[in-house]
């Protein structure tokens, strides 16, 4: 048995990087995004290559493994180990040169592709493989798998664009690998010259076959490229520390042609005699799996055929092309490279969709990217749809079509022995289907785990050993990542799933989607790292704390990895209790952003509040949850006893300021907002409602109603407008009013939410019972009402219609006001969708609204970072900062001195307010001073001692 204190004391002698042996940091890595899971002895986070062979040495002597990793985002399992750990992203990440006149690249190996992209494409090039993984997978994983991506018919796989590699063996020799055997370790010309005619016979010829060792790449009428013959080596051979790859000639103009077929067997049948015609990607999908067919044209299955040009027009004339060329049942080209994002984003995102079947049932990698011969692959689908059939299982077929590789994912049940039974006998004749179609085994993920063991199978007995040999001239102590490709780990071996308790442990929201099952929701998380991007493209959200501290652990992967490991009980062995989950969740914002952006709808959220639920049963909780966590109850006490004013100056004065924010957890960096001197309801008292039309129910949220009541004036202003009859819900004297329980959510309060949301249910029901939309101002609010309601009272029929009856300002007037126009703007926003509006409420309507008012442009996408009681609280300033840095910012600060700064999120607004200055306004502000322009008597709508009203400035003014 290792000695890991002993291993760990030595590693932290000899290496200038980071060494990590605590649970968090071994947590994070058992996975990557297979079905494995491998517990390792600890992480060490290289600085350079110096690192690297310490590393090696002090584990070569111990005889503990090494595994090299990059994003983690391989599928068949060779990104786990036992041993020591290599995390690559953390320093040696760099390009360290770009040169356009040789168009080559110097690489470390944690490079994240997107970087050497955006460094390539001002000089008009590219790396040509892009695996749909690409915002995140790096160049030495991509390396070591030999990745291919959608532009393989085009510009072929990494072993085409590599060089050279700098890497370091096991036995510390450091070599340059190159053609004509540069950088051959002893022995290996030997070896390969002793076996041409196997060679030059046994590896299949297909341009996907990615399965075992490259030794033929060592033939010499293909160069004796030591280089190419490394890369699909998974780690096993040595460790990849620099490379200099290959890029190519970016097209100046892209076309994509959408090609609609009946099925995906009529798709893959056309998919080959496409090839003639040069494109740069032949895609296909089916259609199940697609969330929504919009934007596609007809179809069950398409294909997503890419042409280049020099212009446009010439890109197009080829896409148009390839379409006459097409025996299609319908076809879409598109030009416009926002509309071709949002279509490739939809073939991306399968990778993750696809781990849902459509009835919602689990299914899983394993089988995820074997190849056929292009001509073979309509063939090859049509005998494994057979196969499925035949052992009762279901999958979806996608992915690369012009190459003939195939992903799917299938539903095994990798949770009972039966179950795992199938797997293993359906895994042992797919194989000999693939190879009765002459094909591979891996079209681009390798082998790991997952295959290598039916290697045999495809190979034959004799050429495995000769890998084994292989294996043995580069690594005869058999260090470096053992049990993948050669001596390989049973398949059905080491399986993630099998750790996790088999009956659903007690929780407090309802989870429908995975049946109740807080196990099976956690399990969601299937390694894909989405939330890794370093960048939020377009309205994406997630996942901003990821993006702030670069830190697995703040990723929503990271802290589901967690809460599996917690779930596991090995590594994080006090449950509920664990510090080290509750470390991981304290810097998640509750955004909400991966319940929509990640592929495969994971809810850290509301993962956390049941976290913290459990947590603090019992326990004494942090100030901040009784401070910010029970808001609606201080701002009561407040309206009642009517003491705004005296708690507004005690909040602007040093020594008051200053002792309430450090006993109350508030950070010692944040203004305490100001709270309205006349709450909206006390407002509404004194105003006359309209008493004819359609009728509208409005939400008096918490911000609203205290720290923000200019905004309900204005609904109220904008909605009688437009022919709606306002009424506000029931209330009691003195125990308060309707509440969404937002705050108790997201301080894990939840039996607290449940009391508070069962007594406002009680308040609804008369209004329920009339069908009228309940208008909610605050998005945070709108959400909770739809998303947490119905989950916490899983049992409460009432709590499904009131969600059911939720409505933004903007879907009201869109769905109940239809006729009405809103009066003209016409000037330009500025400003972010709330994350919570993106995730969980959409946009359309307001984007609708926001049109027909001549309000124009974009709402940046990422999360303000205040969200809530996230940023107030103590500890979080910095990365609350860094988050508003992000998109919110720079979307305000260069917008045009005309634009109207909109931010109907009160966080969102308290955000531009203590950070730059800025005033953003509601929506419906905006439009109610529009109207107001129009009838200026109107003295209703505004009050000078309201800190929220709008009053007569500028919407982009500063303070």
């Amino acid at each position: 048995m290792t000695d890991l204190s002993g291993l760990e004391a030595e590693l932290r002698g000899s290496v200038r990087g980071e060494v990590g042996f605590d649970v968090t940091a071994r947590a994070l890595v058992t996975m990557d995004a297979s079905n494995y899971r491998r517990v390792p002895a600890g992480v060490v986070s290289p600085r350079d290559a110096d690192d690297v062979a310490a590393v090696l040495e002090v584990c070569r002597a111990r005889g503990v493994p090494v595994v090299a990793r990059g994003g983690g985002t391989s599928i068949a399992g060779q990104a786990t180990g036992t041993g020591v750990v290599l995390d690559f992203t953390r320093h040696m990440n760099g390009l360290l040169e770009l040169d356009p006149g040789s168009r080559t690249a110097v690489v470390q190996p944690g490079l994240v592709l997107d970087r050497l992209q955006e460094a390539a494409a001002p000089h008009g090039l590219r790396f040509g493989p892009d695996p749909s993984t690409h915002s995140r997978c790096t160049l030495g994983g991509m390396i070591g798998n030999n990745s291919c991506g959608s532009h393989s018919v085009a510009w072929g796989t990494t072993a085409d664009a590599v060089r050279e590699l700098s890497v370091v063996t096991a036995r510390g020799r450091r070599l340059r690998l190159g053609r004509d055997w540069a950088g051959a370790p002893d022995g290996l010309r030997e070896l390969a010259e002793g076996e041409l005619a196997r060679l030059r016979t046994g590896f299949p010829d297909l341009p996907r076959r990615i399965s075992g060792y490259a030794l033929d790449a060592l033939l010499p009428e293909r160069g004796a490229d030591v280089a190419r013959s490394f890369c699909g080596s998974e780690g096993t051979l040595g460790i990849l520390t620099e490379a200099v790859v290959r890029l190519v000639e970016a097209p100046r103009a892209r076309a994509l042609a959408v090609l609609g077929y009946a099925d995906e067997g009529a798709a893959a049948e056309a998919a080959a005699g496409l090839l003639p015609y040069r494109p740069l990607t032949v895609e296909g999908m089916a259609a199940d799996l697609v969330r929504s067919p919009a934007g596609l044209p007809g179809g069950g299955a398409w294909l997503f055929v890419e042409t280049g040009g020099d212009a446009p027009a010439e890109a197009r004339a080829r896409a148009e092309a390839v379409v006459r060329a097409a025996d299609v049942v319908d076809s879409l080209v598109v030009t416009d490279p926002a509309a071709q994002r949002t279509l490739w984003r939809i073939r991306e995102d399968a990778s993750g969709t696809a781990t849902r079947m459509p009835d919602g049932t689990e299914a899983w990698p394993g089988w995820e990217d074997c190849a056929v011969p292009p001509a073979r692959l309509g063939a090859y689908l049509r005998d494994f749809r057979a196969l499925l059939t035949a052992h009762r299982l279901r999958g979806t077929p996608y992915g690369h079509f012009g190459d003939g590789c195939i992903h799917v994912r299938v539903d095994f049940d990798l949770l009972t022995e039966a179950g795992v039974g199938r797997f293993r006998r359906f895994s042992e004749e797919l194989a000999d289907l693939v190879v009765a179609h002459g094909g591979s085994l891996s079209g681009e993920h390798g082998d790991g785990q997952a295959r290598a063991e039916l290697l045999p199978r495809m190979y034959g007995e004799e050429t495995v050993r000769l890998f084994e040999r292989a294996k043995a001239v580069w690594d005869p102590d058999d260090l470096l990542n053992p049990g993948m490709l050669v001596r390989p780990a049973p398949l059905d071996a080491n399986l993630r799933f099998a750790v996790l308790p088999r009956r659903p442990v007690d929780v407090a929201f309802g989870y429908p989607a995975d049946g109740g099952d807080f196990g099976a929701a956690v399990r969601r998380c299937v390694g894909v790292a989405k939330c890794r991007t370093t960048t939020a493209a377009g309205p994406a959200v997630m996942c901003p704390s990821f993006r702030a501290t670069g830190e697995e652990e703040h990723s929503t992967r990271g802290r589901a990895r967690l809460l599996h490991e917690m779930l596991a009980g090995e590594l994080v062995t006090d449950g509920w209790r664990s510090p080290e989950v509750r470390d991981a969740l304290d810097l998640c914002l509750s955004c909400k952003g991966c319940r929509s952006d990640c592929p495969v709808g994971v809810d850290m959220a509301t993962y956390k509040a049941e976290f913290l639920h459990h947590h603090y049963a019992g326990r004494r909780r942090p100030a901040a949850h009784h401070t910010l966590g029970r808001l609606p109850v201080w701002l009561r006490w407040v309206a009642r006893t009517r003491t705004a004013p005296l708690l507004d100056a005690l909040a602007r004065t040093g020594p008051p300021a200053r002792a309430a924010k450090r006993l109350g957890g508030i950070a010692a960096e944040r203004e305490i907002p100001r709270i309205a001197r006349e709450p909206f309801s006390r407002w509404w008292r004194r105003h006359t409602p309209r008493t004819t039309g359609a009728l509208a129910v409005l939400w008096p949220d918490t911000f609203t109603e205290h720290l923000s009541p200019s905004v309900g004036r204005a609904a109220v202003r904008v909605l009688e407008a437009a022919g709606l009859r306002v009424v506000l819900p029931p209330s009691r004297p003195l125990g308060g009013g309707v509440c969404c329980g937002l705050t108790y959510v997201s301080t894990g309060q939840l039996d607290r939410a449940r009391a508070v949301l069962r007594r406002t249910l009680d308040l609804m029901e008369p209004v329920l019972r009339t069908g009228a939309p309940v208008v909610v101002l605050e998005p945070s609010c709108a959400a909770a009402l739809r998303g947490d309601l119905p989950e916490l009272l899983h049992d409460d029929p009432r709590a499904a219609r009131l969600a059911a009856a939720v409505r933004t300002f903007a879907e009201t007037l869109r769905q109940h006001a239809p006729g009405w126009t809103p009066p003209a703007v016409d000037r330009p926003v500025a400003g972010q969708t709330h994350c919570h509006q993106h995730a969980v409420l959409g946009d359309t309507a307001d984007r609708a609204l926001r049109a027909s008012a001549g309000l124009t442009g974009e709402l940046s996408g990422g999360c303000c970072g205040l969200a809530g009681n996230f940023g107030f609280e103590r500890g979080h300033f910095e990365v609350s900062r860094a988050c508003a840095e992000e998109q919110l910012l720079p979307s305000v600060t260069g917008a045009p001195e005309e634009a109207v700064i909109l931010a109907d999120g009160y966080s969102c607004r308290t955000q531009l307010d203590q950070l730059a200055g800025v005033r953003g306004r509601h929506l419906a502000e905006v439009l109610a001073e529009a109207l107001d322009s129009q009838s200026p008597e109107n003295p209703e709508n505004t009050d000078p001692d309201d800190p929220g009203a709008a009053g007569h400035r500028g919407a982009g003014d500063t303070k």
